[in-house]
């Protein structure tokens, strides 16, 4: 099967504060875990037990964050999107990040593997 992991990708154009990412990404990690341990358990039961291997990468906008979800969608990656409900720093409805996996690195890297760290 290969290693697994999952990548949380963040839009920076928000200018969200650390605390405000530090959020979107714990929502990112918690709804992509859901949806795989739901959709391909043997993924997530993999991820699971080495450690949850997680990699926070940004983008600089929200078209450079559909690219990056098309991209999961054309490699049937199972992927998760989170759209912020308004109640701080940002607008309603403004989607924040994304997260892909837990699935195989070998397959994410070929979405994910020119992004930069945030």
């Amino acid at each position: 099967m290969g290693k697994i992991k999952q990548v949380i990708v963040v839009r920076t154009d928000l200018q969200m504060g650390k605390g405000k990412i530090g959020a979107q990404v714990g929502h990112a990690c918690v709804l992509g875990a859901e949806h795989v341990r739901k959709s391909h358990a043997e993924w997530y039961q993999e991820w699971w037990s080495v450690g949850q291997e997680k990699v926070v990468l940004k983008v600089s906008g929200i078209k450079d964050l559909q690219d990056v979800k098309k991209h999961a969608i054309d490699l049937n990656l199972p992927w998760s999107e989170v759209t912020d409900a308004g109640h701080t720093q940002i607008a309603p409805g403004t989607t924040t990040c994304i997260s892909i996996g837990p699935a195989p690195e070998n397959l994410i890297d070929k979405i994910t593997g020119d992004l930069k760290l945030l």
